[in-house]
């Protein structure tokens, strides 16, 4: 038997650890075997995560990158439909509209823990099992591995509601083939499944009724170098023939997508759609007349200028866009469209490319001395 003293210490190493794995808790925290497992535990709104969520992430992420008996971290969401559908953006939206910190605050924490995932000493790897964008995109595609399966469902659809493709995105999206991120962060193009790993944004395919037989032998692995992971996370991709015949979706159309998305300015990218008059690039045409002008001029120059900077660069310059966003029109109506109201009819201002003028998309890129973030 234990002695009281013994009995108390156990006691409360019990209720530190169910705190952490309280199932009520939006984000799960557990050291289980050689690994630190992260979940995303809001099914009901798909994952999505708060500012409390991102900081308890980031403390756990850098405790555990410290601790000599973590060999690896594995970051899923619960629930089966989504591993992370994004940021609390209703929240920010309210912050914003009364001047409240939050809508520096979470940015800034948030794209600290995208870096920090990047930078990470120890494996990473994300089960993006389901539906995965925005946020959940910051939370898995700068580790070391990504695992897709048939049910993820990946995009990047800020465009939509007056923002860019941040946490990141003007990191990881130029870097993929050809000029696919361009596609991907202007019209908020949807890959499907195995696309995901096709596209260059994951690493891995894994059936997702396999997952959790790979959850337990990642678990299972004694002191694994990055190199043993690889190898297990390989051996199970090799097992998967879901989809496996199926060409990339996105294929027949690279030499379109490669030349209509290389202009230089959205101007002429829109003119190069037009005279196209493919249904394809008539498609993806219908798709940048509904989004945000604005978000559309700041997302090329973004990527343009991402594409050979480092991803701190590339963090510090989307935390001088986030909060030119947070202080402009089209982010709070974006969200009235799609979020509030439901009507899918901004009214942007201003309403048409040519009146985004360069002086302005200048300004949203310029330093803000102190307040500039920090990495």
């Amino acid at each position: 038997r234990l002695k009281p003293f013994n009995r108390l210490q156990a006691i409360l190493q019990h209720l530190k650890m169910s705190k952490h794995t309280d199932s009520t808790a939006e984000v799960l925290l557990e050291k289980r075997g050689g690994a630190g497992v992260i979940t995303l535990n809001r099914p009901k709104i798909l994952n999505a995560i708060s500012f409390s969520m991102i900081q308890q992430i980031y403390s756990q992420v850098k405790t555990w990158e410290q601790d000599p008996e973590t060999f690896l971290i594995i970051i899923k969401g619960t629930g089966g439909r989504a591993f992370c559908a994004g940021g609390d953006i209703r929240a920010l939206a309210d912050a914003g509209k009364v001047g409240d910190r939050l809508t520096q605050d979470l940015f800034r924490v948030e794209y600290t823990l995208n870096n920090t995932i990047g930078t990470c000493k120890k494996p990473y790897v994300a089960l993006i099992d389901g539906i995965t964008m925005g946020g959940g995109v910051g939370l898995s595609v700068h580790g070391h591995f990504r695992v897709a399966t048939e049910k993820t469902l990946f995009a990047m659809p800020e465009t939509s509601i007056g923002l860019f493709p941040d946490v990141g995105g003007g990191y990881f999206l130029p870097r993929l083939s050809g000029k696919i991120g361009y596609l991907l962060a202007l019209t908020g193009f949807r890959l499907k499944g195995r696309d995901v790993l096709k596209a260059g944004i994951a690493t891995h395919f894994v059936e997702s009724d396999k997952l959790p037989a790979l959850e337990e032998d990642l678990i299972a692995l004694k002191s694994p170098s990055k190199e043993n992971i690889a190898d297990l996370l390989n051996s199970y991709h090799m097992k998967s023939k879901v989809d496996q015949e199926k060409e990339f979706v996105l294929d027949e159309h690279m030499e379109k997508i490669n030349s209509l998305f290389s202009a230089n300015t959205m101007e002429e990218i829109v003119k190069k759609l037009k005279q196209d008059g493919s249904p394809f690039a008539i498609k993806q045409l219908e798709t940048i007349n509904k989004m945000s002008p604005t978000s559309l001029k700041l997302t090329l120059r973004q990527l343009r200028e991402g594409a050979s900077m480092s991803l701190q660069e590339v963090l510090t310059m989307e935390y001088r866009l986030s909060q030119a966003c947070m202080g402009g029109h089209d982010f709070y109506e974006g969200v009235r469209a799609v979020l509030i109201d439901k009507d899918h009819s901004p009214r942007w201002k201003p309403a048409a490319l040519e009146e985004v003028s360069d002086e302005f998309v200048d300004n949203c890129f310029k330093p803000l001395g102190n307040n500039d973030l920090k990495l």
